[in-house]
Order: structure tokens, then C-alpha cells, then sequence
């Protein structure tokens, strides 16, 4: 195998055409392989085998810089950059990271998994290079045309284009985001690969036009209006070369000799550079290029045929807050015509298929634009539509400024549903849904819920079309749990109390309600009465039960999948030094300071002491600690 020997891309400059060939065959056998292992990253990454390649060839990255965008399709990347020997570790707790990670590699520059940066910290990279005394370094960007329609992407282009400094961006077009893409972008890149190859193309269109004769007055006029019509007809190019990019394609982006022949010709063009490259997402696997959403991160192979074709796939049967989320979404579509959705280009991740096929009137994939969803959806609203927002929480944050502005300040009825809020597992730290109970608690006029089991979803998300302003109901990436009891209904600002203890009270926030109930449970057979609320609003606080928790146990511990720094433990404790009392007694749970390492979820829970043995041992501790002040205090 030849695999193994690459312990360094300056390895690959070693081989022929041929065993180039059998390494990039090699490349899809161990993708593969993995994919017999653990849900991982496939489609994507089987489909940038060869232009990694070639990059790898063409340039030193040793030197040069290299981000991809977004992160996912970095696997091959890895392969060749020292961590062969690694990669069966692809996103478990300790090993490599599905993601670029700096920390791995100096290949890595920046930990990348939300779509269209690439471009701006690329381009950011050649000023400092130039800057800094190094003119001759070269600065790509690889970015997906899922990723394309980004405000920041066009943010660059147009500063790159203005800079006119020596830069690529490669345009890897698949035809695809993790859904089939979206936009009238997507229509400007199918028009390209109508044309063989652009330069060909516009080599052939300025013989033509130049036959065209110049004429006087309104003629004149006229012809040149046919000439910019046929530019724009024949190329799907002139968007990129009127923002000052030199285009080049599209090019067949899985013949490797041909790729290289094109970046050598662009590498040492004096000014921006994007390169329309074609690449197949799923390439030399039969079924991923024929269903590469399914295939996007498809489950555990359990058998592959010996021409890589996937015999059968390991399925899962838990039912996942998703959905329940999307159950409830489609049941309110059927019930108000009011309601919209609309979500940023993650039908299939917050399984939506069924909404967009039954109402497409009322469902809008609006790309990767996060900022758009939030001030589209805004609109709606301002129009009396009931619009919901269905978008991952750490990519919700991208719309920071329209939550405030478009949003809240207007105090317009939008439901936020932040699918994947705390922690997400494999993904790591660019995914996990850390901080949006802080980010969404701080402003005006915003409830923000958490259901604390499967009972709740659908009532919450009802509650939320019905209030009138803007509400936000976080969920996990986790299978549904639901608590046995009599379900308390939803009112604003209104905790459920579960049940109450005489040693104490956890205060949960969210999806870890069956956990405290359960740690609830434990600690009862140890004799220690703890009740547990599950608080369903971080706010509006329900303020009686909180300020009742805590004058009325000896011990109070708040719980939540989120971060501890103005999350809902820091709400309690607002609402109690507001009122005056004592928050001595008060212990908060929850993410720390720090960026969460990927690890299925469950492990990292128990590190963080979020899993019943964790907040068990924490109130022991803090119990024991009590008794021992005072019978100290009783001793002096």
C-alpha cells in the first residue's frame, strides 16, 4: 500500500502518475473502512480526493496557506498530512477531530466548521504575509457552493477583488450543501457547467462579438446590451470577474493530471483567482454519489460489497428530539395557514423533508445565510405570518445582530427552534450548542424555553406560536425522554415542580430533567430528600418557585446543558440577589469557561459531572461540607 508511506504531502511529489492514481483509490478504501466503524463525514469528503491532491502538489503548504471550508470535507487532507496512523480515532473522545484542528496539525490553520469564512481569513492571511515580508507565500481558500451564498463570502470577494492582491479561491461545485443547494446562485453555477471549459467558451465569444460591428446613437446601445446578454448566456462566470476575480472553468475537478495543469497556470496569476472546479460529492462510491444527502453523514456501514458498493447500513430506531420538534412543527402547519418555516440550509439535519413537501407554499431553505433566515423571517412576522426559525444554535449565533435589531427590538412574534442546542457529540467544539441561552437571555422582550422531555415539545412549541413576541425553545441532539407524571401545561414564566425535597432542590433547565429526576431518585434510597423543578423558562424566571427553592431548602443546584456564564444558573442567581437573600447555598452546573472536546455525548456529560453519578456526587459533597460547617460552628 502506499497509504502508510505518506507521512508528509512532500511525499506524494515522490510518486508517478500511476501510483498518484492508486493512492487516491486508496484514500476512498480507508474512508470506507471508517465509515464500517463509526458515523463520520463520507460524501463530501469522497468527493475531494483528487483536487487534495493536487493542491498538495501544486503548492507548499508548509509555507503557503490552505483553509478549507467548511471543515468537513478535510479527511483526505488529514491522510496525507501525518495522521494515517490516527485516523481510525476520527472523532472519538481523545482522537482526531472531524474538523481542521490547529492542534493536530500545523496543516490546520483555523478550526473550521461554520460555512463561507474560508475566504475572508485566507484572504486576512496573504495581507499579513505581505505585511510581514513574505510576498512569495500563496493563500487558498476551498470553499463549497453550499457555502457560496454567505454574506461573508461575497463580504471578501468584493474586498479581494478591491485589494487586486495574488490570491485563489477554488469554487468546489458539487451541486450540493448537505441538501441539494438553493438560490439563484446555484442557477448562475449550473449555467457554467453548461459550458465545457469558460476560458474555451469566452475565447469563442470575443471572435464573436468582435465580428459585431460598432455602430451610432440607439443601435450602438443596443448591441451592447446583446453583447453583455450573450456574456451572460454562455458563462456563468461574469459575476465573479465584475467583483474583479480572474475565472477560470469550470474544470473537471476528479482528473487529477488536469487539475494540476490548472493550478500551475493560476497559481502565479497577479491578482484574485477563482477556480470553478466540478467535483461529484460520493465519488467512487455507487450510492453516495447517487444519494449524497443520505450519505452525507450516513450510519455505520455493516456491509460493503468488493466494488465499494454499500450492501447494507446499521440503522438506528431511537426516536431524537428532532423528532418530536419536527412533529410538532408540521402538526402546527397543518392547524394555523399563519405558520411558516424556515430554515439555512439543514432541511435534512432538522428533518424537515415532510414539511417542505406537503407545505413548499410555507417552507423556506434559505441557504447558509442565518442572518437572512432571522430578518426574512422578521418580515413575516411585521406581515402577520407566525414564522418559525429552524436552525442549529451554534449557527443561529451567525444572526446575533438580526435577533437583536430585526427581532426583538421590533418586538415581533418569531419562534427561534435551536436544534443541537449543548452538546453534540462527535462534532466538538464547533457544533456543540454551548451559548445560546446566554445569547438569546439577553435580550428585551425574548422568552427562552428549554423542554424537559419529550412531553413538553409539542405544548411549548404551541405556547410559542401563541405568545406575541419572539420565543426560543432549545432541544438536544439526543434521543426523546419523557418523565412519567402529570403534565403541568405550559404558561409563561411558569416552572413545573416535580417534586420537593426537604435536603434540597435541583433546578433543571432542559433536557437533563430526566437525569435529576433519576439522581433524585438515587440519593432517596440514600436517605436524602431532593426535589427537582424542571424550570422550563431561563426567562421570564419563574421568580415565586426559585426564591421558594431557595429560602426553604438547605442546598439549591441548578442544572443545565449550557454554558455557566449567564446561562440559566446565572439567572438564579440574579433573581436571588435581587430579592435580597443569601445565594451562599446556591452550587451551579453546568459547561465551564473552556471549549468542550468532541466524544459521544454521554461521556463528555459525565466528565463535565452532568450524568446522575455527577450531580449525586455533588450533592453529597455539598451536604457533607454543611454538616461539617456546622457542627464546627456548633464546636466554637
Amino acid at each position: 500500500m502506499i497509504l502508510p508511506t505518506i507521512k508528509a504531502p512532500a511525499d506524494l511529489r515522490k510518486l508517478n502518475d500511476a501510483e498518484l492514481h492508486q493512492l487516491a483509490h486508496e484514500m476512498r478504501d480507508e474512508l470506507i473502512r471508517v465509515l464500517s466503524i463509526r458515523p463520520a463525514h463520507f460524501a463530501s469528503n469522497l468527493g475531494v480526493v483528487e483536487l487534495c491532491l493536487a493542491l498538495h502538489l501544486t503548492f507548499d503548504f508548509t509555507k503557503d496557506r490552505l483553509i478549507w471550508d467548511t471543515g468537513h470535507q478535510i479527511y483526505p487532507h488529514k491522510l496525507i498530512t501525518g495522521r494515517y496512523d490516527r485516523f481510525e480515532s476520527i472523532r472519538t473522545k481523545g482522537g482526531l477531530m472531524g474538523y481542521p484542528n490547529p492542534e493536530e496539525s500545523p496543516f490546520d490553520l483555523f478550526m473550521t466548521g461554520h460555512a463561507g469564512c474560508a475566504t475572508a481569513c485566507a484572504l486576512g492571511l496573504k495581507i499579513a504575509d505581505e505585511l510581514l515580508g513574505h510576498p512569495e507565500r500563496h493563500s487558498v481558500a476551498v470553499v463549497g457552493d453550499g457555502a457560496f451564498p454567505s454574506g461573508i463570502v461575497f463580504e471578501a470577494l468584493n474586498n479581494a477583488g478591491h485589494l487586486k492582491r495574488k490570491f485563489l479561491v477554488i469554487l468546489n461545485d458539487n451541486k450540493m450543501s448537505i441538501c441539494p443547494r438553493v438560490g439563484a446562485l446555484a442557477t448562475c453555477f449550473d449555467r457554467a457547467r453548461l459550458t465545457n471549459i469558460y476560458q474555451g467558451s469566452k475565447r469563442n465569444l470575443k471572435k464573436i462579438l468582435n465580428k459585431i460591428p460598432i455602430l451610432g446613437g440607439m443601435a450602438s446601445h443596443a448591441l451592447d446590451q446583446m453583447r453583455d446578454g450573450l456574456k451572460a448566456l454562455l458563462t456563468g462566470g461574469m459575476l465573479f470577474e465584475e467583483l474583479g476575480f480572474h475565472y477560470v472553468g469550470p474544470i473537471d475537478g476528479h482528473d487529477l493530471n488536469g487539475l494540476r495543469s490548472w493550478l500551475r497556470k493560476v497559481k502565479d496569476h497577479n491578482g484574485p483567482v477563482l477556480l470553478h472546479v466540478l467535483t461529484v460529492k460520493g465519488q467512487g462510491v455507487p450510492q453516495a454519489s447517487d444519494d449524497p444527502v443520505t450519505f452525507h453523514t450516513p450510519p455505520v456501514f455493516e456491509k460493503v460489497g468488493p466494488d465499494r458498493t454499500i450492501v447494507s447500513l446499521k440503522r438506528g430506531g431511537s426516536k431524537a428530539y428532532t423528532d418530536a420538534a419536527s412533529s410538532a412543527i408540521y402538526q402546527v402547519l397543518q392547524d394555523n395557514p399563519r405558520v411558516t418555516v424556515m430554515t439555512a440550509a439543514m432541511c435534512q439535519g432538522n428533518k424537515l423533508e415532510k414539511v417542505r413537501t406537503d407545505f413548499p407554499d410555507r417552507f423556506f431553505d434559505v441557504g447558509i445565510c442565518e442572518s437572512h433566515a432571522v430578518a426574512f423571517a422578521a418580515g413575516q412576522a411585521k406581515a402577520g405570518l407566525r414564522p418559525i426559525v429552524d436552525v442549529y444554535s451554534t449557527f443561529l449565533q451567525r444572526a446575533f445582530d438580526q435577533i437583536f435589531q430585526e427581532v426583538t427590538l421590533q418586538n415581533l412574534p418569531v419562534t427561534f427552534c435551536l436544534d443541537r442546542a449543548g452538546l453534540t457529540g462527535p462534532d466538538g467544539p464547533t457544533h456543540h450548542g454551548c451559548f445560546d441561552i446566554t445569547y438569546m437571555r439577553l435580550f428585551p422582550n425574548m422568552v427562552v424555553m428549554a423542554p424537559g422531555d419529550e412531553l413538553d415539545v409539542a405544548p411549548m412549541l404551541r405556547f410559542a406560536l401563541q405568545h406575541d413576541g419572539p420565543a426560543s425553545m432549545r432541544y438536544p441532539k439526543a434521543g426523546v425522554e419523557k418523565v412519567e407524571r402529570g403534565h403541568a401545561p405550559i404558561e409563561l414564566g411558569q416552572a413545573e415542580i416535580h417534586e420537593w425535597g426537604t435536603d434540597g432542590t435541583i433546578l433543571v433547565f432542559g433536557s437533563l430533567f430526566l437525569t435529576c429526576v433519576k439522581a433524585a431518585e438515587k440519593l432517596r434510597q440514600e436517605g436524602i430528600e431532593i426535589g427537582v423543578v424542571n424550570a422550563r423558562f431561563a426567562k421570564p424566571l419563574d421568580r415565586a418557585t426559585v426564591l421558594r427553592a431557595v429560602e426553604e431548602t438547605p442546598l439549591v443546584v441548578t442544572v443545565e446543558e449550557g454554558t455557566l456564564e449567564g446561562g440559566f444558573g446565572s439567572a438564579v442567581l440574579e433573581a436571588v440577589h435581587s430579592a435580597g437573600l443569601d445565594t451562599r447555598h446556591i452550587i451551579r452546573l453546568g459547561i465551564p469557561d473552556r471549549f468542550i472536546e468532541h466524544g459521544e455525548r454521554g461521556e463528555l456529560l459525565a466528565d463535565l459531572g452532568l450524568d446522575v453519578e455527577g450531580i449525586c456526587r455533588t450533592i453529597r459533597q455539598a451536604l457533607e461540607k454543611r454538616t461539617e460547617s456546622r457542627a464546627w460552628a456548633l464546636g466554637n
